[in-house]
């Protein structure tokens, strides 16, 4: 029995994220992202900067939204200003986190601000997409005043991103943010 146990440990540890992220680590790839010591600083200040570029671009647009900033122009002519740049950021926060991913695989899959932010990013890039569409829509060109609910959702998309900002940050600092909810408590 005990033999049968132990495979069947040795199975979900081959197929669970720590099995992947271990697998991951020993390829190739991760050895020569690791190999060159600034790598991994280069990717993360790319990192970084892009998603000061989504995060800026987007606020524009809520600002525009909110009639703050921009107010004498259409949210049609700010989306498509900022939007570009916003994508764009998108793509190339998207890689760079995918090669720190491959370049760390263990510290990144081991932490719950990595899931949560990447679960958070999967929400933000769904919602900014559908906010886009709804607000190009609604506008139609027009210098429109919006409602108050398109405001608290403009609103609530930034409290959204913020917390990406926050969780990729904290990922460093996993076991001091989440406490025993870290695996490495």
């Amino acid at each position: 029995m005990t033999g049968v146990q132990g495979s069947i440990g040795v199975l979900q540890g081959s197929i669970g994220v720590h099995g992947f992220a271990g697998w991951l680590e020993a390829t190739s790839a991760s050895d020569a992202i690791k190999s060159a010591s600034w790598v991994i600083p280069l990717l993360q200040s790319i990192h970084i900067l892009t998603i000061g570029i989504v995060f800026i671009s987007f606020l524009m647009i809520v600002l525009r939204v909110l009639g703050v900033m921009r107010t004498d122009e259409p949210v049609d002519a700010v989306w498509t200003r900022f939007a570009p740049w916003m994508w764009s950021g998108l793509v190339v926060m998207a890689a760079t986190g995918i090669t720190l991913v491959v370049g760390e695989p263990e510290r990144e899959f081991g932490t719950v601000s990595f899931w949560l932010k990447m679960l958070l990013v999967a929400i933000g890039v769904t919602g900014t997409a559908l906010y886009g569409r709804s607000l190009r829509s609604a506008a139609a060109g027009a210098s429109t005043v919006f409602p108050v609910s398109a405001k608290a959702a403009s609103v609530l998309m930034v409290i959204l991103w913020i917390a990406v900002i926050f969780l990729g940050r904290a990922i460093a600092y996993d076991k001091q943010v989440w406490g025993a909810l870290s695996p490495h408590a």
